[in-house]
């Protein structure tokens, strides 16, 4: 059997960055498997809720050819429990996350994938605030 990739996101408001690291996690494996934050978490996370609903965030990132699975991510504790349910060989996140997640170095191997330049959610939030006011 092939190895497996999981990674996890928000991935609101979709852009090229979203994309581009899905895409490049894919071509470490066989399959990849996305945890999509649920509304919830990301409030949790972040202070706010994502612009685009949950169900919504899953069916864009279902719809792209380069994943196979997509599941919702309840609570950040459980990404080890997430790792083992999906039988993950790899475990990918972006490179501003650095060393936050090698604990589960002992379930599979953990990559960081650098980032997308000149592209961000929080940047794109922003300037859509600043040219509504």
């Amino acid at each position: 059997m092939g190895k497996t990739v999981i990674t996890f996101g928000t991935f609101d408001v979709f852009h090229i960055g979203h994309l581009r690291i899905l895409e490049r996690a894919a071509a470490l494996g066989d399959r990849l498997v996305v945890g999509v934050s649920s509304d919830r978490l990301n409030f949790k996370k972040k202070g706010r809720y994502p612009v685009f609903k949950e169900a919504d965030r899953m069916a864009i990132v279902a719809g792209l050819a380069c994943v196979d699975e997509v599941f919702t991510e309840e609570s950040l504790e459980w990404k080890g429990e997430y790792i083992t349910t999906h039988k993950a060989d790899i475990l990918v996140m972006g490179d501003d996350w650095v060393g936050r997640f090698d604990e589960f170095k002992r379930l599979c191997d953990v990559v960081y994938l650098p980032r997308t330049d000149n592209i961000s959610t929080t940047e794109i939030l922003a300037s859509v605030r600043a040219a509504n006011l």
